[in-house]
């Protein structure tokens, strides 16, 4: 009950967001374009792993054993990695998006208009439709000897890697390719908010600090948010780790993760907190 009330509230929190940004005139910023994008991302990736997770949540409660087929589970597999490298995108822009806003204010109408942000996404779409490709197709090419018990809350490349009984050696270089490109990702957003800190110590009001640092804030604990529970996943120090820390992991990525997008962009954003108000207001008085 606990994780369908939060599947619920993520979907209609971020379809909240998301139709708001599409209503609301004032809204329609690349800002707010790539807030609505990553709210598009959160529900896909949600309807991919929660579902599924309710499922096998409700048959061990009858005690009877859920199974999935090794096509569904691969196709789980390849659709969580679709999304979480257009997540990665998504935000990396969001960085790049702010930089431009706080250190090149002048410049910022010109360079990011709509027509870069829908080039932009596209390139996003492209890339994280076809990056997870390769390892999907030397996964499904691997002999697999049983038990085929996946140890985590969903399927994912890492643990169906763990279960195969031949050669894995070429799939990990590709994986660990894959992960390296992703912390490439995240290290760019992070120095964007290092010489973002620093342009906003230069802002001589104490108000114009305090908006800046507001909203960059609220960016960045989600920057870390995702790629910290990505590094935890993917980035392995050992060779194995036990199945708790795994589901500890996964259940941070698949729901705490997409829980915190509408907490962080929703309640936590004034101009989004006012379009909400003033609809509520206009549905009222008509």
């Amino acid at each position: 009950m606990v994780l369908l009330l939060i599947y619920l509230f993520i979907v209609f929190g971020n379809m909240l967001i998301l139709l708001l940004i599409l209503l609301e005139p004032s809204l329609q910023l690349p800002m707010y374009f790539f807030i609505g994008t990553l709210s598009c991302i959160e529900i896909c990736y949600t309807a991919v792993t929660i579902p599924k997770m309710l499922a096998h949540l409700l048959a061990q409660k009858k005690r009877t054993s859920k199974r999935t087929s090794f096509t569904n589970c691969l196709l789980q597999a390849y659709f969580l990695h679709v999304l979480g490298v257009a997540e990665c995108c998504v935000l990396t822009l969001m960085a790049y998006d702010r930089y431009l806003a706080i250190c090149k204010p002048l410049r910022y109408s010109t360079i990011m208009t709509t027509g870069l942000f829908i080039k932009l996404a596209i390139v996003c779409l492209l890339w994280s439709l076809y990056s997870p490709v390769v390892e999907t197709i030397l996964i499904s090419h691997l002999t697999f000897c049983g038990p085929n018990q996946i140890e985590n809350v969903f399927c994912d490349f890492p643990p169906i890697i763990d279960l195969a009984c031949s050669d894995t050696r070429l799939i990990k270089m590709v994986e660990s390719a894959l992960s390296s490109l992703i912390m490439l990702n995240f290290l760019c957003v992070l120095l964007s908010y290092v010489k973002i800190v620093f342009d906003i110590l230069k802002i001589k009001t104490k108000g114009g600090r305090q908006k800046a640092f507001s909203t960059c804030g609220a960016h960045l604990i989600f920057v870390v948010l995702f790629f910290g529970s990505i590094g935890f996943m993917y980035i392995r120090i050992a060779k194995s780790y036990s199945p708790a820390y795994n589901r500890s992991v996964g259940v941070t990525f698949a729901v705490i993760v997409p829980l915190a997008n509408p907490v962080i962009y929703g309640l936590r954003n004034q101009q989004i907190k006012t379009a909400f108000k003033k609809r509520l207001t206009s549905l009222k008085c008509s």
